[in-house]
Formats: C-alpha cells, sequence, structure tokens
C-alpha cells in the first residue's frame, strides 16, 4: 500500500496536535490549578503524550486500538488535573479534543506530502514552518468560533444523553476517518495515498462541524434555561415586594388604628390599666414600618426582610440613601436587594447561634457612583473571590441565580458586582454610575 512507503503523520506530531486540543479547550474551563504548578502539568502532560506516542509508533496492529485508548485516556487525565469540572464534562471536552487534533495533524501531513509531491522533500526548517502555520490556523479558527459558546471560567453542565451522544460522533469520526488503514477494500476506503489523506482530512473536517454544531446546541439550550431562570427569578422578587407592600400597607393601617385605640383607652382608664396599656403599645411597634431610606421601593423591601429578620433571630442593619437609587427600574430594584438580602438570610440562618446571625446593608453615593455593600456572617463552608462562590447543593444547574441576576442588573446599569469572604463574612459589593432619568 503506498501509504506505507509515504508513511503515517509522525507520532510526535499527533502528540503535539492532541496537546494543543486539550490546551485549548483548558483555556474556556475553571481552573484547578495555578501558577507555576500549572505550567508545570501543561509540561508533563505534553512531555507524557510525546513520549508515548513514540513509544508505540511500531507496535503491531493488534494493539494500536489499545495504545490509541490510552492516549485518550492521558488527554482525559490532563484535562481532569487542570480544570474543576465534573468527570463527564472532562469526557465531553476529551471527546472534542481528540477530534481536532486528529484534524490538525491529519491537514498539516496532507499539505506536506502536497509539498512533496510538487517540489520534493524540503528541510527541517520548512518542515516546522509548514507544522507551525497549519497548527496556528486550525487551532487559530477554532479558538475564535468557540469563544462565542464557552464562557470562560464556567463550565456546561454535560447530562448522560448529552455526553454519550458526543462520545458515539467521535467514535464514530475516527472510526471512518481511518477505514483505509484497517482495509482498502470496502466503499469508503481509499487506495492511494492522496485518497487517504484526503477521506481522513474531510471525515474529521465534518466530525469537527458535527461537534461543534451540537455543542452550539447545548450552549443555546443552557442560555435559554438560564434566561428563563433568570426571569422566574426577577419576576419571584417583584411578587415579594408587591405581596409585602400590600402587606406593610395593612400592618401601618393596623397600627395606626390601634394606636388611636390606645390612646382613647388611656384617657379613661386608670394608672394601673395604664402599665398593661403600655406594655401592649411597645408589644404593636415593632410592626410598624420603620425604614425610610428616601425610596419606597426599597423602603418595602428592607421593612419586609426585618420583619422575618425579628421572626428568626437575625440582626439586620442598615445605612442607606434610598435616594440615589431613583434612576433604577422597580423590578431591578426588586431583584437586586431582594436576591441579595435573600442570600444573606439564608446564609445566616445556617449558624446555630443567633447572636452571629449580621447583616448590614450599606448604600451611599459618592460623586457621581453608588456603593451599594452587603455583608453577613456566614458559616466558612466556601471561599469567593470575584466570581459565583461553588455551590454544596446537589443540583448543581439551579444554583447561583439570584446571584446571576445582581450581576446581570449591575451590567444592566453599566456598573460591576463582586463577591469576597473573609474570616467568616460573606461581602456582596455592586458600583453602580448614577443615571439622570
Amino acid at each position: 500500500m503506498q501509504a506505507e512507503i509515504l508513511g503515517n503523520i509522525p507520532r510526535l506530531y499527533t502528540a503535539l496536535a492532541d496537546w494543543l486540543a486539550c490546551l485549548l479547550y483548558l483555556y474556556y474551563l475553571p481552573k484547578r490549578t495555578a501558577g507555576w504548578r500549572r505550567y508545570t502539568i501543561h509540561a508533563v502532560f505534553l512531555l507524557l503524550l510525546g513520549v508515548f506516542m513514540q513509544a508505540t509508533g511500531q507496535v503491531p496492529q493488534f494493539w494500536f486500538l489499545p495504545c490509541i485508548a490510552v492516549s485518550i485516556l492521558i488527554m482525559y487525565l490532563y484535562i481532569r488535573m487542570q480544570t474543576d469540572v465534573p468527570a463527564r464534562c472532562a469526557g465531553y471536552y476529551c471527546v472534542r479534543a481528540f477530534i481536532l487534533g486528529e484534524l490538525a495533524a491529519s491537514l498539516e501531513w496532507q499539505l506536506y506530502y502536497y509539498m512533496v509531491g510538487q517540489h520534493g522533500t524540503p528541510g527541517a526548517g520548512v518542515r516546522v514552518c509548514i507544522l507551525a502555520v497549519v497548527y496556528a490556523a486550525v487551532y487559530g479558527v477554532v479558538f475564535a468560533q468557540e469563544r462565542n459558546y464557552n464562557d470562560i471560567a464556567s463550565s456546561l453542565h454535560v447530562h448522560k444523553k448529552e455526553f454519550l451522544s458526543t462520545l458515539f460522533i467521535g467514535v464514530a469520526v475516527y472510526a471512518a476517518s481511518n477505514l483505509s488503514y484497517v482495509s482498502p477494500d470496502t466503499p469508503f476506503s481509499g487506495k492511494v495515498t492522496a485518497e487517504i489523506y484526503n477521506i481522513r482530512t474531510l471525515v474529521d473536517l465534518g466530525g469537527m462541524a458535527i461537534l461543534f454544531a451540537h455543542h452550539m446546541q447545548l450552549v443555546e439550550y443552557r442560555r435559554k434555561k438560564e434566561r428563563d431562570a433568570l426571569q422566574n427569578v426577577l419576576q419571584a422578587q417583584y411578587a415579594q415586594y408587591r405581596s409585602a407592600q400590600d402587606s406593610i400597607d395593612l400592618i401601618n393601617k393596623k397600627y395606626h388604628d390601634l394606636k388611636h385605640q390606645i390612646a382613647v383607652l388611656r384617657s379613661e382608664t386608670s394608672e394601673e390599666k395604664a402599665h398593661y396599656l403600655d406594655a401592649m403599645e411597645q408589644e404593636i411597634r415593632s410592626y410598624e414600618a420603620q425604614n425610610k431610606t428616601g425610596n419606597e421601593v426599597l423602603d418595602t423591601i428592607l421593612t419586609s426582610k426585618s420583619l422575618y429578620c425579628q421572626q428568626h433571630g437575625i440582626t439586620l442593619t442598615c445605612v442607606a440613601d434610598g435616594a440615589a437609587l431613583d434612576f433604577m427600574d422597580t423590578m431591578d430594584l426588586c431583584s437586586l436587594f431582594g436576591n441579595a438580602l435573600d442570600n444573606a438570610i439564608e446564609s445566616v440562618e445556617k449558624l446555630p447561634d443567633s447572636e452571629q446571625r449580621l447583616i448590614h446593608l450599606v448604600v451611599t453615593r459618592k460623586k457621581n457612583f453608588v456603593w451599594i455593600r452587603v455583608e453577613n456572617t456566614y458559616d466558612g463552608a466556601f471561599r469567593a473571590d470575584g466570581t459565583l462562590p461553588k455551590t454544596t447543593k446537589t443540583d448543581a444547574r439551579y444554583h447561583g441565580y439570584g446571584l446571576k441576576s445582581i450581576y446581570d442588573t449591575a451590567e444592566k446599569y453599566g456598573g460591576t458586582a463582586e463577591i469576597s469572604t473573609q474570616e467568616k463574612r460573606f461581602t456582596l459589593k455592586v458600583l453602580l454610575p448614577v443615571q439622570q432619568k
């Protein structure tokens, strides 16, 4: 067979292609390591792939598929060690990286042998240049396409069905692209070297296109679910606000009625009975809406949350210039402060000691910016520095939409939001530029 005369793709070329493919997808995934450790792992796996590929270059055909399986396993371990993603997600990106590496290596070798046929065997320097140009072009194009469908530092939640479909596509593409090496006597095999490489490259290209289309579908589905979830969060917070507004208005009405009734009774009772009226008045005073920030929406939210905190042994303090928020839409105010306070309340409720359940809200205007800070104690179960904290909930798909809604609201007004943790204290900071209504 002519393929045997011209030779197969150098194993080191394939090792480099697989490593670069993994490196490309690692860029978009949450990092498990940092600094010198990350770069050391990169170097170790490049060396490991290179040594393994070179050592297994002359194995009998019977051992070819097991060797390929081991190389894929190395790629999988590489992704797992460098990223903080579930095993299924790592497997999903491993399949995509393997097919991408196959495409890059096949295309480079096909172009190389075309130049060999046209101009003769080039020198080592020209071969390196061909390798560099082709790999740079392939990975550059894929990187440009992938960046629109991958969120940096955010992994895609891959279900079992989605992973199995991706694995099936990867296996089918690899089998079809390498069929000519198994047997030339099939309707889909090539009999000469040019045909073999053409088939391999085109099948790999088609496989990459299918995998990318599949990935686009998954990402768009996820984005739709997130949009729906965020909209539900927004609507829920607004519904809470309207319900709280009605309840507080009723409470205030009843409170003022009782105040007048007590005043009448006080004028007609003895000094002993006045003592009991004082106690009664003190008892109902806690239900009066005391939050007067200068913004009616914020007042309603704070009053509602304050009543809840009083009932559950939580200390909520507030220093807020509500007038500074007049440029914000009602629903956005509900989303921002409702979610921020709900998250804080949920966090402090996990603390067994009620004296440690502390929440502090600050809203202040400095020059042309509004500064919002929500601090609360917490049990120290996670760490965060600007990004969403890792969930401890069983179903991570539906985690963090409250915080995501806060981030989206801040972005809507041209501002920023960040979270941090220090000494069992969780802090949410939001910075918004003041806008004219």
